[in-house]
């Protein structure tokens, strides 16, 4: 299809591009009271191969859109992973960091030039806007609940869901972030006959981790995960080196508190893991982690403690042990630690709840967290006659 030809579509290939792309996001939302602009590191981590293992198996691309003014009107990303992209119906690949004024000749040529470039390499769908890593950063289209975004979680225009959607994309699955205010109660009385239960039985114990054993948590994180999360499509195994890693990443900024381990005899059954919402400090950085940032990073973190909000990162039962209350274990640990040590947090913010896992969304409303944000993953399928599926649900 024919785009408006006064626009000029530009592969980002020197660094005089990369800060362009970098840089667009932040012009564009300049009167966006609520958008908080990532950390450039983050985003180039992302596309480079040193950093990002997907690079082994893949590739990704980025664009830059230009008018006749030679002004910057839009941007997008693509890329695949030909290890994951054949675990759909047929060979998937993505589209993500899109963003763009409201145009559909703009965003419809970023569009096209993702499809284009994707078909060349084998694919026949894509989806987006998503990311070429992990699902917990920079997944998803805002279409819900247009407050503060947390850490690298996209926050966007509510026209960008039309441009999506007006291109032919459609609903893959939404992801919800669930809310509720740090007070005492509204916890169902069912969650907390499921712990009294679970308490109750010696075989059970439940535990905040510390750093004396930090091998062990990362031991018992790999055995977690790989158990319970990556039997899913689209989530590959870890290995000890790469929980460690994470583990070792999120050290600066974690407080041991909120990440509670459940155990069977001894054998790591569970987690829950929450952290502090860094965006809450990252606001004030304007995208830029020099050495003075960082230093003003710590202060606010550790000195000032502006951070108020939780953010549930990752939540885990190994399928054996579903279904015996080990969540609700899980939850009122951290309810008696909140009270027992007086955490300084305000609310607490369960992100990523796919509308695929109805098992997790009950829990999230037994807890008292209501519905506060909704992202959607939309696909295009590029044989139009094909029929569309959503993602299958998952237990």
């Amino acid at each position: 299809m024919n785009r408006n030809n006064t626009y000029n579509l530009i592969e980002v290939s020197d660094q005089v591009l990369i800060k362009e792309f970098l840089r667009f996001p932040a012009r564009l939302y300049k009167s966006e009271k609520n958008w908080i602009r990532p950390l450039d590191e983050d985003v180039e981590a992302i596309f480079d191969p040193k950093k990002n293992k997907l690079f082994r198996h893949g590739a990704a691309i980025r664009w830059i859109l230009r008018d006749s003014n030679n002004e910057t009107v839009g941007r997008v990303a693509a890329f695949f992973n030909a290890k994951t992209a054949k675990s759909n119906d047929q060979p998937t690949g993505g589209l993500g960091f899109f963003d763009c004024i409201d145009d559909k000749d703009a965003a419809f040529t970023l569009f096209d030039a993702a499809k284009k470039w994707l078909e060349g390499h084998g694919m026949e769908a894509m989806d987006g806007p998503i990311s070429f890593g992990e699902r917990d950063s920079f997944w998803g289209c805002l279409a819900d609940g247009f407050y503060e975004p947390l850490y690298n979680m996209p926050y966007n225009f509510a026209y960008y869901k039309d441009l999506f959607e007006a291109y032919g994309f459609k609903d893959y699955f939404k992801q919800f972030t669930y809310r509720r205010n740090m007070e005492k109660g509204g916890i169902s009385t069912l969650i907390h006959e499921k712990a009294e239960r679970v308490f109750s039985n010696p075989h059970y114990s439940f535990k905040t981790i510390s750093w004396k054993n930090n091998e062990k948590f990362a031991d018992d994180f790999k055995i977690i995960y790989n158990k319970g999360w990556a039997r899913f499509a689209g989530v590959k195994k870890i290995s000890k080196a790469h929980a460690l890693a994470l583990l070792k990443k999120m050290r600066p900024i974690m407080d041991t508190r909120l990440v509670i381990f459940a155990y069977h005899k001894d054998d790591p059954i569970a987690f829950f893991i929450m952290i502090p919402d860094i965006n809450q400090v990252i606001q004030k950085l304007n995208g830029n982690f020099n050495w003075f940032n960082k230093l003003r990073f710590m202060y606010y973190l550790k000195v000032r403690k502006i951070c108020t909000r939780i953010i549930g990162r990752i939540f885990g039962i190994v399928p054996e042990h579903q279904g015996k209350g080990i969540e609700a274990g899980l939850v009122m640990t951290f309810e008696k630690e909140t009270y027992r040590t007086g955490l300084p947090y305000k609310d607490l913010q369960l992100n990523w709840i796919g509308d695929f896992n109805p098992s997790m969304m009950k829990v999230c409303e037994q807890i008292g967290a209501k519905i506060y944000k909704t992202h959607i993953t939309y696909r295009y399928l590029f044989d139009r006659t094909k029929p569309f599926e959503r993602a299958k649900r998952v237990n």
